[in-house]
């Protein structure tokens, strides 16, 4: 899909008049009095969090935004796989993949040993490795992310849309007032021309600051971003520009020997690109702002390193400077460590507002989502009361741990593309080993979370060793057993906060009156301690709450779906509609058989429990009901 051929556009490539592309939209009218859930800033990780939410029209969400409307020229841009996964749970996956750039290959480039003022290729990697993930590596404007949130948003049953040109003057939290009531009070001031002056004041039970680095939730609270800077300048432009430079397309790491390191990012669209250059070393203390750097600076900057290749840049899109460094707080929340175990959280940060890092790793903006993912199923957890409010501190606890994982990760990739101030230069086979080494990190798919309330331990791992406890659940391909349809097993994983059973059958006929799959049924259908049972509200499909799936060794030609289990063909909806879509077998045809791909003992098969935000939770043996009813009593309340 190509564009920005004369220029760059921002906004929907397939809308014809540029006009429409841009139209600035928005909740008209005051804000409202009280919510259930007050976001405050419309980044990456503030429409993330505002799209599932509206997904649950009994949670009352309102979005608050400092800009006067919708972003149309985003700073971050790359999508790395965990995230594509996630936007499949949004619905909007396909529409990224068709507008994205795909990082496909990363080469590497240094200094011609010939002749050290000129560079030359070193090294070529895939980008992805095989079977990592069933999505790509891309590249899109972070404005049209932000679209597609927006776009969700606006068609949910909440038919939720954010407030323009607000700007938080003030936020106070009641200590006396009692668990879910709405505790926190929050001021903003009116900033457009027909309003201005105006203060608005909105009271909410829970508020959450995605208002970046300069969060003044974040401040408001009391947290602090603390670390270190690394003192090296950077600067970042989107142009369209003519050069003979060969890689142009491709993802790009290039050191010189004099001139510092260049990173080539291929954008959108198939002529713009983006470039991060290396400017100078700051001295302790000193800000960038002070250096004066120019856009012409980085162009010339540019051309230097990319010597012998021409670099004639026609637009310049965007440009900025930036200090690298990386800095954390030591909370995602307004509770003090030593007051866990008596106080609840009322308000929580997420992006940069609680981190900050380098653009290098690509991360920033991934991450950011990935903390409001986690968030965002909890808070409709507890305020549909299918969760105690207990649960939310989970959401420091895991996050805050991953990034300062990510704030380490940065640290050190971002040194090993500064050129090294050391004789020979900048060592090109480092950094391309650290590249292919740490390409899971970079992919957002080794995130793991620790065993806890809501992971547990490696108890039953070997029952499933590709389905690793505490990390994303990793999607493979099988065949629907209701149509023979070929899909991902993945993307039955919605953004809906249900949680996911996944039966995955031993070798025995499934369809056997005594088979592990059918006890297991029998049981979630029928027993008291069934978690089905205990957490589905009255009235509500048997699904509402946990969705059970199964996965048959089978091909699906073998088996009759008939005489399978009645909780596996469950009846849904006013009229009682059979649900055919709830069982799988491996796709032999394709020789993509999971059992073998994720490891899956095939003797005893297993039970896999997923989370709403696709982690997985546990592992364990089919017949073991009470492991299972423990995990879903530790965490959910019994349905009225």
């Amino acid at each position: 899909m190509q564009f920005h051929l004369n220029g760059f556009q921002p906004g929907d490539p397939e809308i014809f008049d540029p006009a429409e592309r841009v139209a600035s939209q928005g909740a008209q009218g005051a804000l409202p009095a009280e919510v259930d859930v007050l976001i405050v800033g419309c980044g990456p990780a503030g429409l993330n969090l505002a799209a599932q939410l509206s997904a649950f029209p009994d949670v009352k969400t309102c979005i608050v935004e400092q800009k006067p409307g919708r972003l149309l020229l985003g700073q971050a841009d790359g999508i790395a796989c965990r995230t594509m996964e996630m936007f499949q749970a949004y619905g909007f996956a396909e529409k990224v993949l068709k507008e994205a750039c795909w990082i496909n290959e990363t080469t590497f480039w240094k200094p011609d040993d010939a002749n050290s003022a000129q560079i030359v290729r070193s090294g070529r990697v895939q980008d992805v490795e095989d079977g990592l993930s069933e999505m790509p590596h891309v590249v899109l404007n972070q404005a049209r992310v932000h679209d597609f949130f927006l776009d969700v948003m606006r068609r949910s049953a909440s038919r939720l849309e954010p407030h323009y040109s607000r700007r938080l003057r003030d936020l106070t939290i009641d200590p006396a007032a009692p668990a879910g009531a709405h505790g926190v009070t929050v001021g903003f001031d009116r900033i457009d021309a027909a309003h201005e002056g105006q203060v608005e004041t909105i009271r909410a039970r829970y508020v959450i600051g995605c208002d970046g680095a300069r969060s003044l939730v974040r401040k408001a609270i009391g947290r602090e971003l603390q670390g270190d800077s690394a003192n090296h300048a950077w600067g970042v432009m989107d142009v369209l520009a003519v050069t003979d430079f060969p890689d142009i397309r491709f993802k790009s790491l290039i050191q010189s020997a004099r001139d510092g390191s260049l990173l080539v990012i291929p954008r959108e669209g198939g002529y713009l690109v983006r470039l991060y250059v290396e400017l100078a070393k700051l001295d302790v203390g000193e800000r960038v702002a002070g250096r004066n750097i120019t856009v012409d600076t980085l162009i010339e900057k540019a051309q230097r390193i990319l010597a012998p290749h021409t670099l004639e840049v026609k637009e310049v899109a965007w440009w900025s400077v930036y200090e690298i460094g990386q800095r954390i707080t030591d909370k995602f929340d307004d509770v003090p460590a030593a007051e866990v175990a008596t106080r609840l959280p009322r308000v929580f940060i997420a992006g940069d507002a609680c981190h900050t890092h380098s653009p290098k790793a690509g991360q920033g903006m991934n991450v950011s989502m990935q903390d409001t993912f986690n968030l965002g199923w909890k808070l409709a957890a507890v305020l549909g009361r299918r969760c105690a409010p207990e649960l939310l501190h989970s959401y420091s606890a895991e996050r805050q741990a991953i990034a300062q994982e990510l704030i380490d990760f940065d640290r050190e990739w971002a040194a090993i593309l500064a050129s090294a101030a050391k004789q020979g230069g900048a060592d090109a086979a480092k950094t391309q080993d650290y590249f292919v080494r740490h390409g899971r990190y970079t992919a957002g798919t080794a995130t793991r979370y620790r065993p806890s309330l809501l992971t547990g331990d490696d108890t039953f791992q070997q029952l499933a060793s590709g389905f690793v406890i505490g990390k994303r659940f990793h999607s493979a391909p099988v065949i629907r057993l209701g149509d023979a349809k070929p899909v991902q097993l993945g993307h039955v994983v919605q953004a809906d906060g249900r949680f996911r059973l996944f039966a995955f059958a031993g070798a025995e006929d499934p369809s056997a009156a005594d088979s592990a799959i059918r006890r297991l049924c029998r049981f979630l259908a029928e027993d008291a301690a069934s978690p089905v049972r205990r957490f589905t509200p009255a009235g509500a499909d048997i699904d509402a709450a946990i969705d059970l799936r199964a996965v048959f060794q089978q091909g699906h030609r073998e088996l009759a779906l008939e005489t399978m289990p009645e909780l596996l063909k469950p009846r849904k909806g006013r009229y009682g509609l059979i649900d055919y879509e709830k069982m799988f077998c491996p796709d032999l045809k394709g020789g993509q058989d999971i059992f073998t791909m994720r490891g899956i003992d095939r003797t005893a098969g297993c039970l896999v429990i997923v989370r709403p935000d696709q982690y997985v939770a546990d592992v364990m043996p089919l017949d073991d009901v009470r492991r299972l009813s423990a995990y879903f009593d530790g965490i959910m309340l019994a349905a009225v």
